[in-house]
């Protein structure tokens, strides 16, 4: 990465920094300003909050903000339908977004919006857009793993080896994304079958990504299936946390590509500002932000990742159809209840 180009990150968080001084003080977004945009957000208030401020402070748009699980968002919209008060929604995975525009509740982006971004990284028909991208890896206790016995497949993990010693976050926007995926590469009587037999080898479950690799880090439990950025951000603060990142080889479907995902919804009460901020959020600023402070892969061309975060193209990963994700959507969420990993 060119110096440049960090420079303009550490301006961003700096500027971040300052938005949340002032938002300390009651100063900034104020809800008296004449233009508001409602965000619906699966990303989680750490991640996502810090942008928002910045973009009330820069555009005088002020920002209401509710934040929950993504899946649990979807479907909050989707039975809010025309009542719903959001007007953008910004999904930890295309999934959830997909399932929305096969329902009719999203507005086509224009193309200054979805331009931005490769094709692959958006919806066919233009009703969302990517943000930032992600792999799905296995992160691993060094000092409870030899890495000669890591799984050579996700399918592996419903080894009696494995009994009692993977972390999964079953609710997670994420974790149901890979899920549809290993629907759409091997069908559900597969898909259904490696998670009864997950469930059958006894796993611990958490809340997120945060929680299984904190859960990792301090030998709770050996391993866990989350989303590369997290033991990265991890280390950032603590370099000296036992654990690493496994990227399942030969294109597995357990190192997925997915991405996080922004969309406007139909019944938007204030369209432009909504779109003003999904370009906000395709800025080389904000994109800096997420390869920088977060340590996911931005998806403008031209913002390259962050130092230590191994380039996409080294790493065999597995990529889907994000539209395809969407309409397996709710049958998928069904479908992990049913296998008991959610009770």
């Amino acid at each position: 990465m060119s110096t440049g180009r960090r420079v303009e990150g550490l301006h961003l968080v700096a500027a971040l920094a300052v938005v949340l001084l002032l938002a300390s003080f009651g100063v900034g977004c104020s809800s008296g300003s004449r233009e508001k945009v409602v965000v619906y957000s699966g990303r989680s208030t750490e991640l996502i909050k810090p942008v928002l401020d910045l973009f009330a402070k820069e555009t005088g748009i002020s920002v209401e903000f509710k934040q929950a699980d993504t899946a649990d968002l979807a479907l909050t919209i989707e039975q809010e339908g025309d009542r719903s008060p959001a007007d953008v929604f910004i999904s930890q995975t295309p999934g959830a977004t997909s399932y929305l525009a096969s329902k009719g509740l999203l507005r086509t982006l224009p193309n200054s919006i979805l331009e931005r971004v490769e094709p692959e990284n958006r919806s066919a028909n233009g009703e969302w857009v990517g943000l930032s991208a992600r792999i799905r890896v296995l992160v691993y206790n060094t000092e409870l793993v030899d890495p000669a016995t890591l799984p050579r497949s996700v399918f592996d993990l419903t080894d009696p080896q494995y009994r009692g010693k993977l972390g999964v976050a079953p609710t997670n926007g994420s974790f149901q994304d890979f899920v549809s995926a290993m629907r759409v590469e091997h069908g559900d009587d597969v898909t259904r079958s490696w998670l009864e037999g997950i469930e059958a080898n006894q796993p611990r479950t958490y809340a997120n990504n945060n929680a299984i690799v904190d859960a990792v880090g301090r030998g709770e439990v050996p391993m866990g299936l989350a989303n590369h950025y997290y033991l990265l951000r991890a280390k950032k603060e603590d370099p000296g946390i036992p654990a690493e990142n496994y990227f399942f080889p030969d294109r597995d479907v357990g190192s997925v590509r997915i991405v996080s995902a922004a969309a406007v919804l139909k019944s938007a009460k204030n369209p432009s500002a909504a779109e003003r901020l999904v370009q906000f959020l395709l800025s080389e600023q904000t994109q800096r932000y997420f390869a920088d402070e977060t340590l996911e892969y931005p998806l403008v061309q031209g913002v390259e990742p962050a130092p230590g975060v191994p380039p996409i193209g080294s790493i065999p990963v597995n990529r889907v159809d994000f539209d395809e994700l969407g309409a397996r959507f709710n049958e998928t969420v069904a479908l992990i209840k049913e296998s008991g990993l959610t009770r």
